[in-house]
């Protein structure tokens, strides 16, 4: 009988140019491809657009409910199939938690190079972005699919809130205290995985934290004293805290010993380890950052590592922060931890 031929092993990650939130286009660019200037669009009812880069659009639909609609697709940044499709469906579904809301269904984003990848491949990526859905107690209920050149898989996220209990990016006060849900450090354990010498420990600290729901920001609407809320991805923790920052007109101080990093990524950091995309975030926006004198380099690189589903940042006042720490630790978040605060002046980020 002839040798049936053995398919090569087909790596997604080395099908794509980029990984993950690694993939977007770089802050500075995408300011010059929008405009500088972002104008409210005249819809009474649009309660979210395009003014501050917020996490999704909001639509009130009437006194007690708010639409909100969002979408994230990207090539690979792990090569199991399965992994890429949990981790880019609950990269998605976190806008809408990011938003305070809580998802209500999703449609699938699908550009498969099917000249290159097995029928199999493919369907394991949907159904791990299909399990991520299921975890989230919402149907995917459609979608859209091409021939591409790349693969990419993504989500469109649709969700709802309370008007009155939306979250945006854009109203932190004086004095609030800044809390992230997740440790940095996913782009770095990324181009590890990427070099070949990531371990196994690493991959699962990977899978575990970019695979973990921020279905907490559902239970933060409720609060209050929660006065903004966004999620860490693409533009690294400096890039969106920033855009918290502009948003609501206020400066923004870090204390880097207090913020969390994944265990497998600080070894690698130091080491140099890390994606192209943290150069492209800190030339679009380090003139923003005052670091201070004695952080190192992969200290200040760390903190525009794109992180792909990466945690909630969120800026409360200061006599509830015990009691969003405590949502964070009863939902499983065990790195949360209080990383700053907001202050008087122009926006930018002084980190110390």
């Amino acid at each position: 009988m002839p040798e049936i031929p053995v398919m090569p092993e087909i790596k997604l990650t080395q099908l794509s140019h980029g990984s993950g939130c690694g993939c977007k286009i770089a802050p500075a660019m995408l300011q010059s491809i929008l405009g500088e200037v972002k104008e409210k669009l005249p819809y009474a009812n649009l309660l979210v657009g395009t003014e501050t880069s917020d996490d999704a659009a909001v639509y009130r639909l009437n006194d007690q409910q708010a639409i909100i609609a969002t979408t994230d697709f990207f090539m690979p940044i792990v090569d199991d199939p399965f992994d890429f499709g949990r981790i880019a469906a609950t990269n998605a579904l976190s806008d809408v938690y990011a938003m305070g809301g809580t998802p209500i269904m999703a449609l699938a984003i699908v550009g498969m190079p099917v000249n290159k990848l097995p029928i199999e491949t493919i369907r394991a990526i949907l159904q791990g972005g299909e399990s991520v859905c299921q975890a989230a107690g919402i149907p995917l209920a459609g979608g859209h699919s091409i021939d591409s050149t790349e693969p990419i898989y993504g989500l469109v996220a649709i969700g709802i809130v309370h008007p009155d209990r939306l979250k945006k990016n854009s109203e932190a006060r004086a004095g609030d205290v800044l809390i992230l849900g997740k440790g940095l450090g996913v782009g770095v354990l990324a181009q590890a995985l990427k070099k070949g010498v990531l371990s196994a420990g690493g991959y699962a600290q990977l899978i575990a934290n970019t695979t973990q729901l921020n279905a907490v920001g559902s239970a933060l609407s409720g609060l209050g004293a929660v006065h903004a809320l966004t999620d860490v991805t693409g533009f690294g923790l400096l890039g969106h805290l920033l855009e918290m920052c502009r948003g609501s007109g206020l400066a923004a101080e870090l204390r880097f010993d207090h913020v969390p990093v994944l265990p497998a990524a600080l070894p690698l950091a130091r080491q140099g380890y890390g994606p192209g995309v943290i150069d492209r975030n800190l030339a679009s926006y380090g003139h923003e950052v005052d670091f201070a004198t004695h952080l190192e380099s992969w200290q200040r690189r760390i903190l525009a590592d794109a992180q792909t589903s990466g945690g909630l940042l969120v800026a409360v006042a200061p006599d509830a922060a015990d009691e969003v720490l405590a949502c964070f630790h009863r939902a499983g978040f065990g790195q949360a931890a209080v990383i700053g605060a907001m202050r008087q002046g122009a926006p930018r980020v002084a980190v110390g």
